[in-house]
């Protein structure tokens, strides 16, 4: 039988940090909406960047660009940018016919 933790009782059960983490995010998201992440992200950014300089992210950037490379090998970059291009491509595509169907005069 599982020991009970002091003050645990089978309605409340002791969370563990992530579901702590979790339920709080959800509180801020429920309470400020979602795009208050969005701009505390976009606020902590420019505050790194005023702090550190551009040159920190190019920094980070590359470590983090040899992290991928060690991990998945140099032609990885060419799969994922092919992939991304036909990606990119596809939506163009979608997004022509689209307009095309808009301007076509309606049946009826």
């Amino acid at each position: 039988m599982a020991e009970k933790k002091h003050g645990e009782t089978p309605e409340h059960k002791e969370m563990s940090v992530r579901e702590a983490g979790k339920k709080g995010g959800d509180t801020v998201r429920d309470r400020y909406g979602s795009t208050f992440y969005e701009e505390i992200g976009r606020k902590g950014g420019k505050a790194t960047r005023d702090r550190h300089g551009v040159e920190f992210y190019e920094s980070i950037g590359q470590k983090g660009g040899k992290v991928v490379k060690e991990k998945y090998g140099p032609d990885f970059y060419e799969e994922i940018g092919h992939k991304g291009g036909q990606k990119v491509k596809k939506l163009i595509a979608e997004a022509k016919k689209k307009l095309e169907e808009e301007r076509e005069p309606g049946e009826g």
